[in-house]
């Protein structure tokens, strides 16, 4: 039915219906409004702890047999400096020897803006338009008594900087850095728990607020939209949402198709959002109205799920081993083997701080062991291509005596949020 029939059927006239939209518009906000920011007191990581990483890093460096590590802009960067910006092809990069203090190389017309931003540390050498930032790399080294030896880059660290600085000195061989940034990221501190705890709190609230206010006809925008406005209200930044409707939620990252909310319909949304850099990760599956028996069947399988890979994520056994014994479940039951569909299409979970998916993942073949402080999420989705999917991912921590739910799962689909668990030491 177009505009103009809808009108004439209706007895509605163009500005009853602009006055409808805004004063449902200026409802939402009302409602929005309503929530109340949820960070209280808890402060952001302090110059003090970025000074301990570095020292930890370069203990790490020595045991490693590592004179330097070169940064390039991202999590590791923020992580020991402090410095939050972007990778283009000029090169911004902090270096940290062995001994002694880091630097930093920017371009000059930068340096103002990357001085905001760094806690620690004052050695910042600047670059001009026409000349190679390698020759300063290579020069911090050098001043740090580093004028040949192995220098670690991460994995994500790009050829052209890599290449450039060992182009700068041929007597520096190139590296992995991963065994020092992963080993100093990978083990969360208590601070780092309670931001992370925090982001839970928040994206669970969020959940909550929207999962009462989900109405027949919604499209995913609608919903993606109003689950963001709801945790930044609730004080979350870089709030992030997925929601699939339908057939869509068959697939883990959904499909161009656009789908709306019917009676029956399953809802599946995955969003997070971050609290002073540290992040939160969460799937729920919603059934607006009864769930056939198929859909329960999935969803109490799916949450089975989630208790098996708690239960095998044990301190001292090898995170792959956490996938294994839920697929040996799913398995048992029909689903799979492996990665086939109808299943679990995706590994069961995967690190989380400061990015959304960090390493260790609980995936096949990952030896590395679960040890205290290590963060993952929990999700052992089930998908049935045609028909609908359904994930339940909640985030959990080890601790000295053993996992532990930032979130615990929801009950039941009649009972589909879960609850924030305190936080254990």
């Amino acid at each position: 039915m177009d505009k103009r029939t809808f009108l004439k059927l209706t007895g509605l006239s163009s500005v009853s219906l602009l006055l409808a939209g805004k004063a449902n518009a200026a409802g939402q906000n009302d409602e929005l409004a309503s929530l109340t920011s949820l960070i209280g007191d808890l402060s952001p990581i302090s110059v003090a702890e970025r000074r301990n990483r570095i020292a930890r890093a370069q203990l790490l460096m020595s045991e490693l047999n590592i004179d330097g590590v070169v940064l390039e802009p991202g999590a590791a960067m923020v992580y020991f400096t402090g410095i939050q910006w972007w990778r283009s092809e000029r090169l911004t990069g902090v270096v940290i020897p062995r001994e002694g203090e880091i630097g930093v190389v920017c371009p000059f017309f930068e340096e103002p803006s990357i001085r905001e931003s760094l806690e620690v540390g004052d050695d910042v050498r600047v670059w001009q338009e026409h000349e190679s930032p390698f020759a300063l790399v290579t020069q911090i080294l050098a001043d740090r008594g580093i004028k040949k030896g192995r220098i670690g880059f991460e994995n994500s660290v790009r050829f052209f900087v890599s290449d450039g600085i060992l182009s700068a000195n041929s007597q520096l061989q190139a590296v992995s850095a991963e065994p020092v940034t992963r080993g100093c990221r990978m083990m969360k501190s208590a601070h780092e728990l309670a931001l992370m705890h925090k982001a839970n709190e928040i994206t669970l609230a969020a959940y909550g607020y929207v999962y009462k206010r989900l109405r027949k006809g919604m499209s995913q925008t609608e919903v993606k939209t109003m689950m963001n406005q709801a945790m930044v209200a609730l004080g979350g930044s870089q709030p992030w949402s997925l929601a699939l409707f339908n057939e869509a939620s068959a697939y883990p990252h959904g499909t161009r198709q656009q789908q709306t909310i019917n009676n029956g319909s399953v809802v599946l949304m995955d969003c997070g959002c971050a609290v002073h850099g540290y992040q939160s990760d969460i799937s729920r599956t919603f059934i607006f109205g009864e769930p056939a028996n198929k859909q329960e069947q999935v969803w109490q399988t799916v949450r089975k799920g989630q208790d098996i890979a708690f239960a095998a994520a044990q301190l001292g056994k090898p995170a792959g081993s956490v996938d294994d014994a839920v697929r040996e479940y799913y398995t048992s039951i029909g689903y799979g083997p492996d990665y086939r569909l109808p299943g679990l299409s995706h590994r069961t979970g995967h690190g989380i701080g400061m990015e959304g998916h960090e390493s260790v993942n609980f995936v096949k073949g990952e030896k590395a062991v679960l040890k205290p402080g290590m963060c993952f999420s929990n999700e052992p989705g089930i998908y049935i291509p045609g028909e609908f999917g359904v994930r339940l991912e909640d985030c959990l921590y080890m601790t000295a005596k053993g996992p532990a739910w930032f979130t615990s799962p929801p009950v039941s689909p009649a009972e589909p949020l879960g609850k924030l668990e305190p936080l254990q030491a």
